[in-house]
């Protein structure tokens, strides 16, 4: 099932409304939806790099709106919407304690998320959830999402085709090593 859904949104790139498929994808991406946006922009950006920075600015606007839909799913309907979700992605079980240490490192999660392969709707929905700080949630949302579709777009823009595999099979490890490295030299120094 998850194979025929990434197929269906990847034919959405060739649609005459793939702008406005890409806003939706990445907009759902960031409360429920599987599939990740990068499916569409990647070979979007390749037909036309010089759309590559308006594409990965949708993708952005649509993934942080998205965001404070996942937001508002912990905050009011956790019980009979977000917990369903969590069910899906099996992380209920390890939900309640990470909910209990949550605020205080609740930025960074949405950072880390928002750039690495971790499914970013559990976060949205654990901010919502847990109370983490609105504005801190949406500014951490906008600077992770921006960061990691704009990445994608530039790299895209510069080397094209050849860059994909690369995108597709690497950045997600190389965005995951990054914050692991980032978050672990700021606890060395102690500032964390």
């Amino acid at each position: 099932m998850l194979r025929t859904l990434y197929d269906w949104t990847m034919s959405l790139s060739r649609s005459p409304h793939a702008l406005t498929a890409l806003f939706i994808v990445a907009f759902v991406e960031s409360s429920f939806f599987p599939i990740p946006p990068d499916v569409l922009m990647i070979p979007m950006i390749i037909a036309a790099p010089r759309r590559a920075f308006i594409i990965a600015g949708i993708a952005t606007v649509g993934s942080v709106l998205g965001a404070l839909l996942g937001y508002y799913i912990g905050a009011a309907l956790f019980d009979s919407v977000g917990q369903p979700v969590l069910d899906f992605y099996h992380k209920s079980d390890d939900f309640s304690e990470f909910a209990l240490k949550y605020n205080a490192w609740g930025a960074w999660a949405v950072l880390v998320a928002g750039v690495t392969p971790f499914p970013f709707k559990v976060i949205t929905i654990a901010s919502g959830v847990t109370g983490l700080s609105l504005p801190v949630f949406i500014v951490s949302s906008i600077i992770a999402r921006a960061f990691r579709f704009f990445l994608v777009a530039a790299l895209l823009w510069k080397f094209g085709a050849p860059i994909r595999d690369f995108i597709e099979r690497r950045l997600g490890l190389v965005f995951t090593v990054f914050c692991v490295l980032l978050i672990g030299g700021f606890l060395l120094l102690g500032v964390l």
